[in-house]
Parts: structure tokens; sequence; C-alpha cells
């Protein structure tokens, strides 16, 4: 649809697109104006002198100084001030705001400036030239070369989080750091060879001490309750012990034993054992006490069964049989929760922690996806054995390096191999072999080198094998898989028809799950769940089954979206979501019954849908006693607007809700607050946003009473528009959604690139929005534009 209009400078037409059907007026402009340039300065000087000129510089700016020089001179400054002016944060409020037709002209026009700026002289940016794989990626990569599941959080510590992901500080090894990829790549080898373990090795599996576990487990047989489902790789074939601990209290007994209950070990989800746990008997003595204690701690000790097990990867289920039970007679709902022995105490036993050991009786290293994934070659005689590591050690390090080996890169790892036959046999050197391969740079970092005899801060076409690397973490968190390798290999991932269609099919494949549990999880701060804990005197049902449940509610959304390809606008307004018959009950959803999670399609009374409604987004943005609308209102405007406050002056004290009646509501504590003028410049910003959430509270369920009082959610958004509530706030997000698109667009061209995104990477940004919104913003658009953008394929010299 098409909106005639006329901009401020006489005789000068535009024409405005309606981009997005949601959009309740037309979006920016999209097609050409004649002499954008007059137009800015025409704007600036009609609404930005007054403040940002050589006598008040407010923000240390002086644009009236620099309005006469080139605009590419400034290009920096002009991207900051149109990022202001798309966002309708400048002119400020209570200066007297342009209309919107006037705010469109001055964004199009500047954009249209730097963009055709931006297109004569391309700035990419650059990235460090050694960057290392991550936790996250190092435990993908072992995955696709080796055949072989790890648990990288034992073997590796976590990286630092810097511009919202961890994949950006990663420059630096250190030797401490060194040593643990030294003994990872050598339990690694050991593993993925099946080499004899010098001793039985053990691993424990604990549960979080506030799981509640009265229901069955998802994954685990009807009729059960509790326990864990839990991955283990056994490196050979032999046997193995299974021991259970139950889980007590503060004076060691343990908890809900009441009566005897069945437990059930199983493999791979058939019964291996049935074992039967029973309550101590007391005696009436003068040493009840100490002869109690003694009998609770020798009530799991016969809980161990020693099982053979073939090398591979297996299921291991813990759990107990479901006794009969009545429901709970109560005036009220009933608890959700049983594992505090104060407030609500388990009513049956539990399972604390479970612990694997072995192998024992080793019967050879079997048949394993890890050994069948190494040992591609088999000698058949021990003239044979050169040749066959020969080859091995080739494939390996091809996948592993990402790029085609050369004769220098074999002399390490067959030097190793041939120690290690001359010490033990063939599998042996392999298994030295790919220890050096692991603890190579150019396995453990991401390496794009600058060709010879450039420029300084020249731009350039990074090679096909560096595009491929760069594709297959962003999409995969993982190494280039063959058919990936084998076309940039040919020089033909470059060519634009050939890098969208292994994009799309990159898309499709299961590994690209990475990105709900790696970028969704860090851009939408699901791993800070884990370190939430409200306060279970004022939020008793919270456990950590609520926790996990609020994970795989938005995981479950985030991924449908990528699955169904689906508008990523549908992230913030949705008629569906995921649910348990547990996260339901928080949510007063009825008709939801059992631990599996499905999806739910919901009636506007439910309150429920896009992101900004689910428990996880509303825990994480709230403290442990209370809502936050400060720490919502920021949430909003960093990751869903793109629109951060600054940080805090150094000399501003945090704020304290003790200085404040303890009665009030908090939109009252925190308009006492504002009462502080050091305070209210970014309050006023960052408060409105969050208030409109006021409905849900610390845990994300609906009110609409709080302290006895009805709840205001009256709320506001840095363009000036007022509404109330959720209803209101994803209404206004909406309105002009080339704002949470190109957010979103920002967040995942930093986590693609591992580097924080620069005034210069506006014109790529906003060309990805354009483009993605021919196509209603799907999220394969989006992800094709941003691989296909300029910063995505290319890199400046750093000289």
């Amino acid at each position: 649809m098409l909106c005639p209009t006329w901009s401020l400078l006489p005789h000068m037409v535009i024409f405005l697109v309606c981009v997005h059907p949601m959009a309740g007026q037309c979006s920016e402009p999209v097609q050409l104006v004649e002499q954008p340039e007059l137009i800015v300065r025409q704007l600036a000087s009609d609404y930005c002198y007054d403040c940002h000129n050589p006598d008040e510089k407010v923000a240390e700016l002086d644009l009236e100084s620099i309005q006469a020089q080139p605009f590419e001179q400034n290009a920096d400054i002009w991207e900051k001030v149109l990022r202001k002016v798309r966002a309708r944060q400048m002119p400020p409020s209570d200066y007297g705001q342009p209309d919107e037709m006037t705010y469109a002209t001055a964004s199009h026009a500047l954009g249209q400036v730097l963009e055709a700026q931006a297109a004569s002289h391309p700035r990419p940016g650059r990235v460090e030239t050694f960057r290392r794989l991550t936790r996250f990626e190092y435990q993908n990569a072992i995955r696709d070369l080796l055949a072989l599941e790890i648990d990288a959080t034992r073997l590796l510590p976590a990286d630092e989080s810097s511009h919202g992901f961890d994949n950006v500080t990663v420059g630096m090894l250190s030797p401490t750091l060194l040593n643990r990829y030294i003994a990872a790549a050598e339990r690694i080898s050991r593993l993925a060879v099946g080499g004899r373990h010098p001793s039985p090795t053990g691993r424990v599996i604990r549960i979080s001490p506030d799981t509640t576990q009265e229901e069955r487990v998802a994954g685990l047989p009807l009729g059960t309750r509790g326990g864990l489902l839990t991955s283990h790789y056994f490196p050979q074939d032999g046997e193995y012990e299974i021991q259970v601990r139950l889980a007590r209290d503060r004076n060691e007994h343990v908890e809900g034993l009441k009566e005897p209950h069945q437990l059930e070990i199983l493999l791979d989800r058939k019964p291996i054992k049935q074992l039967t746990v029973k309550p101590p008997q007391r005696k009436e003595s003068s040493a009840d006490a100490e002869y109690d204690l003694s009998s609770h701690a020798n009530v799991d000790r016969h809980l161990k069964v020693l099982v053979t097990v073939a090398a591979g990867s297996h299921q291991l289920g813990v759990t107990f049989r479901k006794n009969a039970s009545s429901l709970l007679e109560t005036k009220r709902q009933p608890l959700n929760v049983h594992y505090n022995m104060n407030r609500h105490p388990r009513l049956t036993p539990a399972i604390y922690e479970v612990s694997i050991t072995g192998p024992f009786k080793v019967a050879g290293p079997g048949h394993s996806p890890s050994r069948e994934r190494v040992l591609s070659c088999q000698p058949k005689t021990s003239d044979d054995e050169e040749a066959c590591a020969r080859q091995i050690v080739s494939q390996l390090m091809r996948r592993a390096y990402r790029r085609p080996v050369e004769e220098s890169d074999l002399t390490v790892p067959l030097r190793l191999y041939a120690e290690g036959r001359a010490q033990a046999d063939f599998e042996t050197g392999i298994e030295w072999a790919l220890s050096a391969i692991l603890v190579n740079p150019q396995f453990l970092f991401r390496v794009e080198k600058e060709p010879d005899d450039l420029a300084a801060d020249f731009a350039y076409a990074i090679s096909d094998l560096e595009l491929a690397s760069r594709l297959s973490f962003f999409l995969w968190s993982s190494i280039p898989d063959e058919e990936l390798l084998e076309v940039a290999e040919r020089g033909e991932l470059s060519d634009p028809e050939v890098l969208v269609a292994q994009t799309r099919r990159m898309l499709a494949d299961v590994r690209a799950k990475s990105l709900v549990s790696n970028f969704a999880g860090q851009w939408l701060h699901l791993r800070n769940l884990d370190a939430s804990t409200p306060d279970a005197r004022l939020f008793p049902d919270f456990d950590d089954n609520l926790r996990q449940a609020f994970r795989q509610e938005t995981e479950l959304f985030f991924e449908s979206i990528i699955r169904e390809d689906h508008s990523v606008l549908d992230l913030l307004q949705a008629d569906y979501t995921y649910l348990n018959e547990r996260l339901a009950k928080h949510y007063n959803i009825p008709h939801v019954y059992g631990s599996r999670f499905r999806r739910v399609s919901l009636e506007p009374e439910s309150h429920r849908g896009g992101l900004l409604r689910q428990g996880s987004i509303l825990t994480v943005t709230s403290y442990a006693t209370r809502t936050s609308p400060v720490i919502r209102g920021k949430w909003i405007l960093g990751n869903l607007l793109g629109t951060p406050p600054p940080p805090p002056p150094p000399d501003v004290p945090d704020l304290k809700d003790n200085t404040v009646a303890a009665n009030l509501s908090v939109r009252e504590r925190l308009a006492e607050h504002r009462a502080n003028p050091a305070c209210a410049s970014c309050h006023n910003f960052m408060d409105p946003p969050g208030f409109a959430l006021e409905n849900f509270d610390a845990l994300g369920r609906w009110r609409e009473i709080e302290g006895g009082q009805p709840v205001d959610a009256t709320g506001g958004l840095p363009d000036g528009s007022e509404f109330t509530g959720i209803d209101g706030l994803e209404a206004g997000l909406l309105n002009r959604p080339e704002l949470f698109v190109g957010t979103m667009a920002e967040k995942l061209l930093t986590y693609a690139l591992g580097r924080g995104i620069e005034p210069y990477d506006g014109p790529a940004v906003r060309k990805i929005v354009r483009e993605s919104a021919r196509e209603h913003y799907r999220f394969s658009s989006l992800l094709v534009e941003i691989v296909k953008s300029v910063p995505f394929r290319m890199r400046s010299t750093g000289k």
C-alpha cells in the first residue's frame, strides 16, 4: 500500500510503504528521495542545534559544527544520531517532538546517505585472527568429529561473557586452561578409541536438592515417580557398578521413608534391577537417637547393582515405582512442592545421587560409534599399519582443522602414533595421535589469516573455508560437515546462490537446535534461570521442576519459530505455547496433564503467549522477593528494542527497598526513588516498559491485586507512546516491527561474528531488516540475509 506524503522541504516528494500488515501505520520509506543530505541538515537545524551546538554541546555532541562537513567524515556519529531518531528518543519528549512523518523522513534520508557511503566504501569490521572454541562449541565439535557425546562442563571452565555472548572474548589461552585442554584431549581420545583405563573411573550425577520427586520424570516408564534419566558413555565392554543414594534432611534422616518403596534401575529404558527400600525399625532404648541415625545411614547401602554394558552411549534411568495414593483433601489447592523438611517436606523418599563406576572385568573395546568413526581403516598386516594410520589421521585432521591437510600437518601426530605403537599396539598409537590433534591450535582456534600485502583498513572477502567455518559455528555451534567442507574446498561457497542453499540446508538439520540452546539461551537470559532462587517464604510453590519447566517452555517455543519458519514477530505475540501439567497449574490453565510437554492453543483470558508472558523471562527479570520494573524495562530496551540505557554514574548508590515505606506498591517505591534527580533521568526511560508487566508477579503468575490494591500496569515506550498492560506493550512493539527485528538481527550478528556491533554496521543491519521484510520477517529470511551481509562475508585488515 502506497502512502503519498510531502517532506518538510518544498517540492520534495517521498513514498512510504507499509512493510508489515501488523503495523498500524506506514513504516519507514524504502524509495529513494532527492537531495537527502539537504533534508538531514534542515531537520537537524530545526530540532537538534538548540542542544547540540558548540556552546551547549549536550552529551559531548556538536551537530551544528559537523553538519557542514562531508557526511562520510562523521559517519559513525550520524549512525548514532540515526539510532536515536529511529527509536524516537531524540528530540526529548519535553522539548517538543516532530510528528511521525517528519521522523520517518529524517530516518530515511539519513539512512540513505549512510548506506550510499557504505556501498561505495564497505566497512565489514574485524574479528580476531585467533578465536578459541567456546565450551559449548568444543562439546559439539567433539560430537561431530568423533561421534562421541561428552559433558564439556566437567572438563572445561565456563567462558566469560561479553556483549551478551560467550564467544566474544575468547582470544586467550592461559596456561591453566591449556592444561585443562590437554587433560580433556587425553580423556576424549581414550574414550573415542576405547583404550584401556589404568583404573576404573567414576561419575556422580546429583539431582538438584530443590527438586520435587512425587511425579513421573519425562522419558521414564508410566507408573514411576522421581529419579533421573541421563545419558552416559561407557568406554568399554565390561561390568559397571551403579549405586544410588537417597536424599536426607539436615539430621541425616532419609526423607519421606515411612513405608517400603520399590526402586528400579533401567538401561536404555529396560529394567535391569528392582530393589526395595525399607524404613529403619526403631528400638526402644536409651540410645534411640544414636540408633535411629545409624539405621538411616544403612538404609540405602544395598542400592547398588553390577551390570554388564556394551561400550557406547546408553540411557540410564533410576526411579521409584509410584505407590497408590489418595488426593490430598484441603480447602485450598495443595502445594506442588515437596523438598524442604521445614516448609514442605517430602511425602516419599527421593534420590540424591547416582554414581557409575567402571569398567570392571573388561571384555574389550566393543563396537561403539566413536570407534567406527575413528578407526575408519583396519590394517590386515603389520605392513599396512603405517599407511592405515596416515589415512585415519589425515581424515580426522581435515574435519578437525576445517581445511585440506598439508604434509607438514602430519608430522607431529604420526610421530606420536609411532611412539604409541612402539609402546603398545596400533590402537594406542591412534589414540596418541588423536590427542595431539585435539590440542592443536588449528582445532582449538578458529583462525582467519589476512592476505599478504593489503593496506590498512582494507575490506576483503574471507576465503571459502573461513566462510564455511563462520557458517557452521553460527548455525550449529560446531565444525562444518562433509558437504559444506567439500563445497568450500571447491571454491563454490562464495557463490551467493550456493551460500543461500547451504544455509537453508543447515537450518533444516537437527544441529540447528544449537540456535535455541546457545543463541536464545544467552540472548533471552535463560542461562540465568539456574541462579534464580525466589524467596521460599514468599513463593513456597517454586522448585527446580518449575525452573526447568520455565526453560523448556521458552526453548520449545523458540524452536517452533525456527522449525516452522514463522515470522520472528511471533516471538512477541502468539496464540500458543508449550506446557506440561506442572507449568499449566502455575499458569492456571486447565486440562493439561502429565510430565510431557505439548503444544497448547491459548485463549485470550489465559494471558499467555509470547516471550514477555513466559515465566522464564519474567523470573530472570525479577528479584527474589518481588518484581522489578527497572530490570524488566532495561531488559526490554536492551534485548528487544536495541536502546539500552546508559550505565549509572559511578557516584550513584544502589537503591534500597528499606529507604521507602514497605507498604507501598513497587510503582510507588520507584516513584520515591525517582524523586532523586540523579536517578530520574535513567529511570524515567527504563521504568515505563517494565510497569506494563506488573500484572505478572516475580514468578510470572497473573495477578490483578498487589498489596490489597488493583495493579497499575500503565506503561510506555521511549517513543512517547503510552498504554496499559502486556497487550498495550506488545502492540507498541509491533507498531514499529523494524525496531525489534533490527535488534534481533544485531544480536544474531554479534553471535555470528563474535564481536560487538559497531556504528559502521548500521547500513548492513538495516539492509538485513529491509530484505527480510519482503518475506514477512520469516526466521529463515533473517538468517539468510545475515549470512549474505557484508560483515559476515568480509573482513577488514588491522595493520
